[in-house]
């Protein structure tokens, strides 16, 4: 592993740019930058329905792809580097068609809520459709892994099932969303 900070502070980023996994210096508001910097965040905001209470098999999926998250931003801040395989998509959809297969068919459009836990998810799923923005934006000016967007729209897909398991959990309800006129 590379060097380990002995001190949080480096003062090399005061003018604005930030060093990538390969030595090279870019802009902090690089899209390589946007790209890792959101995938962060996305990690962070699993962290956050982590924290509250879950159902095992969720809370197992979800500390597995914390971790492929961390590989992910690797891959994106150093150019050249390869570390999300096939494999990581393939486990995405089996988690998909697991979770998917207990919930009642999709009929109506759903609201973010439910119970904390569901909402957690929906703003996991939120920033995670931001960081494949990102990515793909990325794309379009420098070659990087093709397998990191299939990983992240995946991903999308699987937070959005497990926001409904979350808010079915314990007996609590997704929260449909009503048409303007026919509410009240």
């Amino acid at each position: 592993m590379g060097n380990r900070l002995s001190k949080i502070y480096t003062r090399t980023g005061d003018k604005g740019t930030t060093g990538l996994g390969d030595g090279s210096r870019v802009d902090k508001d690089s899209l390589r930058v946007e790209a890792y910097g959101t995938v962060d965040e996305l990690n962070s905001t699993i962290g956050l329905v982590l924290a509250a209470p879950l159902p095992e098999p969720v809370k197992t999926a979800l500390n597995r792809i914390q971790h492929e998250l961390f590989d992910l931003g690797g891959e994106l801040c150093m150019p050249g580097y390869t570390m999300i395989p096939d494999s990581y998509v393939t486990q995405l959809e089996t988690d998909l068609d697991r979770f998917n297969e207990a919930l009642p068919p999709l009929k109506d459009f759903i609201l973010p809520g439910g119970t904390e836990a569901a909402a957690r998810c929906h703003l996991a799923r939120t920033v995670c459709r931001r960081a494949e923005r990102h990515t793909v934006s990325l794309t379009r000016e420098e070659d990087i892994n093709e397998v990191s967007v299939r990983y992240l729209n995946r991903l999308s897909d699987l937070l959005f099932v497990l926001a409904r398991v979350l808010a079915r959990a314990e007996g609590g309800q997704e929260v449909i969303w009503v048409h303007g006129d026919q509410r009240n």
